[in-house]
């Protein structure tokens, strides 16, 4: 095995470098904790019905959670639900 010997500078150095990636992962992780919104909110931000809500729902469309008569989205979910049915566009060859 090699030995590697650092000045106190060095050491400081790479010490600090090491707890900047440490500030910077814990700030990224936390970042992304899950999100979630009720149904009115799930409503408006995709400009739907209740109706539709409902039927998206039945027909597994969307992920939902409900707690008594109040309904929750994650945020993903609506990702996915959206990502599903993404189209690319067309290239028009001419």
């Amino acid at each position: 095995m090699e030995a590697i010997i650092l000045t106190k500078e060095q050491y400081d150095a790479i010490v600090f470098k090491l707890e900047e990636i440490t500030k910077k992962l814990n700030k990224a992780l936390a970042a992304k904790q899950e999100t979630f919104m009720d149904n009115q909110e799930f409503l408006m931000l995709m400009k739907i019905s209740k109706r539709t809500a409902q039927t998206w729902r039945d027909e597994g469309k969307v992920s939902f959670c409900q707690v008594g008569n109040k309904i929750y989205y994650k945020m993903s979910d609506v990702e996915k639900l959206l990502n599903e049915h993404y189209n690319k566009s067309f290239t028009n060859k001419r």
